[in-house]
């Protein structure tokens, strides 16, 4: 009888134990952060529409909006990011290093950099594929049209390696122009050195609409050839930390969800009694702040900041800006797109 007791003691301690709720304890990287005052965030040195800055040094797009979250959330300010410009190169190495606390940078979720490389990816903020853009006079309407084209391309990315894959598959035997600066390789494309530009389709477009002296003059090319996975990444080690990031991001999706915006969040906070909106905002007596080390109202600030998911695409690389894209694959779950956030309870 001692025996069958002790049994069922057991498990119910461990039941208990599954569902107490345990206050997050800062790491090295949080604490680093809070006792800084300020977010350290690595983003590309420009491209328009994710990450660059404008003649006033201020920055702006879909992957600065997301270290503004961050920093509403952590810091309750979102103006308190220091931007660090970063090339393909550069990026993992400021990361491993210390030098930033958050790489924001277009960059592609792989197994190989998620499992060798000492960094977290915090999840998808751009569900991305590679393409091509070439110029209209050479009339190509397909990428296997171009045997033996020069292609200008960014070292260091994934983008190098599957233009090697694609080529080499299809025997079209074309021949990189390599490049450490995307600045380089896209004026290089304009000034014509290469028949072909390759990166991701959201930067083709991007490029397309903020660097060419007349963007009908070149297409991008309908063949997709790779997975790209964008996101943000921090470094291995500090769990806490990556939680943070990590619900930040889930937020902005869930406010979508909610249609909880910018400029309504105030009005939802205080008038709501959607169970799952005011847990969202910190408006009732459920706190997941708690367990993220945070005060209750860290998804509310962010959201303030920045507004949803939708609302940060749609500022800088939707439809109705120069870049022009679709949400497509980026819309939520609910709308036939991948976006799809955990329950933020």
């Amino acid at each position: 009888m001692s025996y069958k007791l002790s049994r069922l003691t057991l498990g119910v301690l461990l039941a208990v134990g599954a569902f107490a709720t345990v206050p997050a304890h800062a790491g090295k990287d949080l604490d680093a952060v809070k006792s800084r005052g300020m977010l350290v965030c690595g983003v590309n040195t420009g491209l328009a529409g994710f990450s660059a800055a404008d003649s006033q040094g201020k920055w702006s797009g879909l992957d600065v909006d997301y270290c503004r979250a961050l920093a509403a959330a952590v810091l309750g300010d979102a103006n308190k990011v220091r931007y660090s410009p970063l090339t393909a190169q550069q990026r993992f190495t400021a990361l491993q290093s210390g030098e930033i606390d958050v790489l924001s940078r277009n960059t592609t979720w792989t197994l190989t950099r998620d499992a060798s490389l000492g960094m977290h990816f915090v999840g998808v903020t751009f569900y991305d594929g590679q393409g091509f853009m070439v110029p209209k006079s050479l009339k190509v309407t397909s990428a296997k049209q171009m045997k033996g084209a020069t292609v200008c391309v960014q070292s260091g990315t994934t983008t190098e390696l599957n233009l090697t894959d694609y080529s080499r598959a299809n025997n079209l035997q074309m021949k990189p122009v390599v490049f450490e600066k995307v600045e380089a390789a896209t004026g290089a494309y304009f000034a014509g050195r290469c028949q072909v530009y390759t990166t991701d389709a959201s930067g083709l477009a991007s490029v397309r609409g903020k660097e060419a002296a007349k963007p009908d003059d070149h297409i991008i090319l309908p063949e997709l050839i790779s997975k790209e996975p964008l996101g943000p990444s921090v470094r291995r080690g500090d769990d806490e930390f990556f939680a943070i990031a990590k619900w930040t991001l889930n937020a902005l999706l869930e406010a979508e969800e909610y249609g909880i915006t910018q400029a309504n969040v105030d009005t939802m906070k205080k008038d709501s009694k959607n169970p799952g909106v005011m847990r969202l905002l910190g408006a009732g007596t459920e706190d997941t702040g708690k367990v993220l080390g945070l005060d209750k109202e860290w998804a509310y600030r962010s959201i303030k900041a920045v507004g949803n998911y939708g609302e940060i695409f749609e500022r800088h690389v939707g439809e109705k800006t120069s870049i022009g894209l679709p949400r497509g694959t980026n819309n939520l779950w609910t709308n036939g797109g991948l976006m799809y956030a955990p329950p933020v309870r």
